[in-house]
């Protein structure tokens, strides 16, 4: 069964508004059941759907996020937000790789081809912004270098443990640039650009080992 969260909302605090969100939640409730989904939580909200900032979906996006559900469930696409807000709900729970799912399209969000092409936009806008932060942080690091600022050899964790040779890589800017959010594939495209012949898998297992080693959790 897949986890699932429910997500329902009104507009107003009025105290009318709270028989549709008990409609809503009972109805889904009644879709989840029917089409094997295992609810894990149920939110409701009493916000404008014009509020990105919204407590409610937070919360929803943080479960999204850290993979405690994969199906977002609502009642329909409106539930989740109107205008920007809506749009920018869904690109984000698309890319946090989970589902959406409401009860007017029987299963997986219907969007028209407007909404599609934006969702597109939107996510050739955000790649080009990622592209444009790792070249400023490139650029960054070799002006240090440049300055006699930074010495990447002073970064290097390459315990001699036998058999092949360790890669250097720069273990202090790989967790640098793992606080600014930026995915292991971004880190080792930046470090390549410096001259460090690193994988993805490298930089990743090498931040493991840092965990590890330190016993903390970032």
């Amino acid at each position: 069964m897949k986890k699932t969260i429910i997500y329902t909302r009104v507009s107003t605090q009025k105290e009318s508004q709270s028989t549709s969100l008990k409609r809503q939640k009972e109805e889904l409730l009644s879709y989840a059941l029917e089409n094997e989904l295992k609810v894990i939580k149920t939110v409701e909200e009493k916000e404008s759907g014009f509020n990105e900032s919204r407590p409610g979906i937070i919360e929803v996006l943080n479960l999204i996020k850290k993979k405690k559900v994969g199906i977002l469930l609502v009642q329909d696409s409106s539930r989740l937000g109107r205008g920007n807000a809506k749009m920018a709900l869904i690109h984000q729970v698309e890319k946090m790789g989970a589902e959406i799912h409401t009860l007017a399209d029987q299963g997986a969000i219907a969007l028209n081809d407007l909404e599609k092409m934006i969702l597109e936009i939107l996510g050739v806008v955000e790649n080009y912004q990622q592209e444009l932060r790792n070249q400023n942080i490139s650029r960054a690091m070799k002006k240090k270098i440049a300055e006699d600022k930074f010495n990447p050899a002073a970064n290097l964790s390459n315990i001699d443990q036998g058999g092949r040779d360790r890669k250097e890589v720069p273990l202090e800017e790989i967790i640098r640039l793992r606080k600014l959010n930026l995915t292991f594939k971004d880190i080792a495209a930046t470090l390549r650009g410096l001259g460090y012949d690193v994988s993805k898998s490298t930089v990743h297992r090498r931040y493991q080992e840092y965990k590890k080693n330190n016993e903390i959790i970032l």
